[in-house]
């Protein structure tokens, strides 16, 4: 075996030009479909944060577009769910639009959002200046409040602008409010993309917005259920406890944010396995061209096997020489392809700022991919010169 495999890689270095065309085939194929999971890898991880900082991570009660007048989403529902078996937190919610204006005079459209002091505890809001909204703020209604990165770069071209004081305007009323943290805008990824369309935050104690909004019911409320329950079963004991407290039927509705953070990764896996799919069939056009070089191989070295025939070469020899011609071929085009193909996704998970990790399951499969095809298509080859007569063989000019 240890001749054959030496016989087998004279051959491939006496080509040298067209086993390296071929090689790179492979590796171009391997790189391709390498570089493809990993960018969908680095999609999921992102997207999954960006939902996580948007609070997609567990359930969410509102109020029933039904008899909504008659709808009550308050102190008292809220310290109900709390209650709850199984439920881990649970914080309120407000949300409205209203204009932002800085001292320096620029205004900015922006999403204000009412949460209670321990919000951060289901929803990603990682602090990087100053301080979060805390208990005593909650209880005093205090004029104080937190903004995204996003916003602290548009309205002062920095990102630390804590101690500044800006002014909400809401009902044409302006109310000012003093800036005590700065909030990381998620992963940043999607508004590296889309910009100007990622709406500023503003976060302030849910009280201090009923007094500003003069509305005492919350918009929503996020829930953190335990570990390992059923999260479908707990959003429906929620909703059950709520309609019997107020004696409704349908007042309110139980959104499972977790199951469409499911679902869109179950998509984004499908688009994975569509674009890999694509890369797959460069493999398969790689490994075609193997056996094109290994059928151009047999025409030109016809005499030599019917000399390594006729002083006794087994048929069995001859087919191994050509198989392990092939195997070296996408074997060496799989190392080279892995190596870009990492090399190339580090690389762009770097520039992205985008935390990506090694997966050895891609490189298997797609090494085995490479492997069993390029032997596929290097049978017909070995067979055929495996199968020459060495009297005719030897009869070729």
């Amino acid at each position: 075996m240890v001749d054959i495999i030496k016989c087998s890689m004279r051959n491939l270095n006496r080509k040298k030009l067209r086993s390296f065309l071929t090689t790179m085939g492979i590796s171009i194929g391997v790189a391709s479909v390498i570089i493809i999971g990993n960018i969908s890898q680095c999609g999921t991880i992102a997207v999954n944060n960006e939902l996580d900082s948007l609070g997609l991570n567990g359930l969410s009660i509102s109020k029933s577009e039904i008899d909504n007048q008659l709808v009550s989403l308050s102190e008292d529902e809220l310290y109900a769910i709390k209650e709850m078996k199984n439920v881990e937190d649970a914080t309120p919610i407000m949300v409205q639009s209203v204009d932002i204006a800085g001292k320096n005079g620029k205004q900015l459209n922006s999403i204000l959002w009412g949460i209670d002091s321990t919000a951060n505890k289901i929803i990603s809001l990682q602090t990087v200046y100053g301080r979060y909204i805390n208990n005593f703020d909650i209880l005093s209604s205090n004029n104080v409040c937190m903004v995204d990165e996003n916003f602290s770069r548009t309205l002062y071209g920095r990102d630390n602008i804590v101690g500044k004081t800006i002014s909400i305007i809401y009902n044409g009323n302006y109310e000012d409010y003093k800036i005590i943290g700065i909030i990381k805008t998620g992963t940043g990824l999607l508004q590296n993309f889309i910009g100007d369309y990622i709406p500023n935050f503003v976060y302030i104690p849910y009280t201090n917005m009923q007094l500003l909004t003069e509305r005492s019911s919350f918009d929503q409320i996020a829930v953190k259920v335990n570990r390992d329950v059923d999260i479908e079963r707990v959003g429906y004991n929620i909703i059950s406890k709520l309609s019997n407290l107020n004696n409704l039927s349908d007042g309110y509705c139980s959104n499972n944010l977790s199951k469409q953070k499911y679902g869109l990764n179950k998509l984004l896996n499908i688009v994975t396995i569509v674009l890999s799919s694509v890369g797959a069939i460069s493999l398969v056009v790689a490994s075609l061209s193997i056996m094109t070089v290994m059928l151009v191989s047999v025409n030109e070295r016809t005499k030599e096997i019917g000399i390594k025939k006729s002083i006794g070469a087994r048929k069995v020899t001859i087919l191994m020489e050509f198989l392990i011609e092939a195997l070296l071929l996408s074997l060496l085009g799989c190392i080279i392809g892995t190596l870009i193909g990492t090399a190339i996704s580090f690389i762009g998970a770097f520039y992205f700022g985008i935390k990506i990790n090694f997966k050895i399951d891609i490189i298997i499969l797609t090494t085995l991919f490479s492997v069993i095809t390029s032997i596929i298509f290097g049978v017909y080859p070995a067979i055929k010169a495996s199968n020459l007569k060495p009297v005719d063989a030897l009869r070729t000019e």
